[in-house]
């Protein structure tokens, strides 16, 4: 007969703090903040179901908006996607002089307010930029053109997905990849069969963070690409501008991102489950 050993203080003192209720010290700010969190986005959710919504909605500008955002946005994923995956691999997997530098350029672009991005950003690639100069020598224009937008969004949203994929590429085990180059795989097979699959919940949160980021970007993209109409003005700028005429119509397209937001959200959500 096996006697059951008794648990240790701090076993004791580990279940005691995990499973106690929590006080109004806790629950009370903890409410307050969600409340403050959520009501904003439930007032643009019922919204959306509001008599005339859908009539702003269909309206030509709001269209194009909508358009100009949905091309850009997945335009300037695809970028991320294959340019910020080696370069989460990279922090993840390897040990190399300046390691620590280059994690903190990652992070430059959290920090830095949108509007300074944009100048940054005009700086380098505008008519009279470091880079830009050159490129209107031979007839390439680059700011205040939909190919600016994309650099904004890329910009803004890119250090989301490199921060979520190289954690998830630092989760998997060493030992599964070296397993698979024992089994002959090749470093590149190695990681397209055990790293990047295993590193997939990661990869899509990183995925989601960036997405939305990117759809809601405004400041870098208004000083680096301007709100020309059909050419730069995304869904953001759109419900700027409309606030210039009347407050429906900018209504109706914060809802409508709102819910595109959402949508997106709970969608990947769902397949992350899965």
């Amino acid at each position: 007969m096996t006697v059951a050993q008794p648990a240790s203080k701090r076993e004791r003192v580990e279940t005691r703090v995990r499973y106690r209720k929590p006080g109004f010290v806790l629950l009370a700010p903890s409410l307050f903040l969600l409340v403050f969190l959520v009501l904003p986005s439930v007032a643009l959710v019922l919204e959306s179901f509001s008599p005339g919504v859908v009539h702003r909605l269909a309206a030509p500008a709001a269209m194009e908006a909508l358009r100009l955002s949905m091309v850009t946005t997945t335009t300037a994923m695809a970028l991320t996607i294959v340019l910020g995956t080696p370069l989460a691999y990279l922090l993840a997997r390897y040990s190399f002089r300046g390691r620590r530098f280059v994690d903190a350029l990652v992070d430059l672009p959290l920090v830095l307010p949108p509007v300074i991005a944009g100048v940054g950003l005009l700086l380098v690639f505008g008519r009279r930029g470091l880079i830009g100069s050159q490129l209107a020598e031979l007839g390439v224009t680059v700011g205040f053109t939909s190919v600016a937008v994309v650099m904004a969004q890329v910009f803004v949203a890119s250090p989301f997905f490199i921060r979520a994929l190289k954690v998830g590429f630092m989760d998997v085990p060493p030992e599964f990849e070296a397993a698979a180059l024992i089994d002959g795989a090749g470093r590149w097979g190695a990681f397209w069969r055990v790293s990047l699959p295993l590193s997939l919940p990661a990869f899509s949160e990183g995925l989601v963070l960036a997405w939305s980021r990117a759809l809601a970007e405004f400041g870098a993209t208004i000083v680096f690409a301007g709100s020309l109409a059909g050419r730069t003005r995304t869904l953001p700028l759109a419900i700027y501008a409309s606030l210039e005429v009347g407050l429906d119509a900018a209504v109706a397209m914060a809802a409508l991102l709102t819910v595109l937001a959402l949508g997106l959200f709970v969608t990947l959500r769902a397949l992350l489950r899965r």
